[in-house]
């Protein structure tokens, strides 16, 4: 197993929405960007929800810290024996820093779950150390736009995902 850092948040501090995924996967750790593989839907999805085209990284970040949307993940660190979500050693898990992350984005008012993972891991080592407003925010969990989730097509996954801007 190979014990893995995640990335700094992006986000600016008027940050409404934060999309929240577990650890990102080799392809991403390698190129050092969120949602690097070729085969993800994040980014395509991004773009077609806040119309824009996709294309260069540095573009697409802009575009979604224009949008008020902030974009981290759950783990800080682990052991991981490849890229899927159920190669995390859970008895390794270390979580980021959601107070300081909370306290320095006010205006977050809802948080969404890149898949499963994401969510269960937050709810059980995030959620009960958190207090005050970020104890009661909006959380809902979304589709993996993994392409290892591959029981929803692109288009159903879009769909899932518009109700961040509902």
């Amino acid at each position: 197993m190979t014990y893995v850092h995640g990335f700094a948040p992006i986000s600016r501090a008027d940050a409404r929405i934060l999309i929240l995924g577990s650890m990102p996967g080799r392809e991403s750790l390698l190129r050092q960007r969120y949602y690097a593989h070729s085969r993800n839907a994040f980014w395509p999805i991004m773009a077609d929800l806040l119309k824009f085209e996709e294309g260069d990284y540095r573009q697409c970040v802009q575009q979604v810290k224009h949008n008020g949307i902030a974009i981290w993940d759950v783990l800080q660190a682990c052991y991981r024996s490849g890229s899927l979500d159920s190669a995390i050693d859970n008895s390794s898990i270390v979580t980021n820093d959601f107070k300081g992350f909370f306290a320095n984005h006010p205006q977050v008012s809802r948080v969404f779950f890149n898949g499963a993972k994401a969510e269960s891991v937050y709810l059980k080592h995030v959620l009960p150390m958190l207090g005050g407003r970020a104890a009661k925010l909006q959380l809902q969990r979304l589709p993996s736009s993994s392409p290892a989730h591959a029981a929803m097509s692109l288009e159903q996954k879009k769909k899932a995902w518009s109700i961040i801007f509902e």
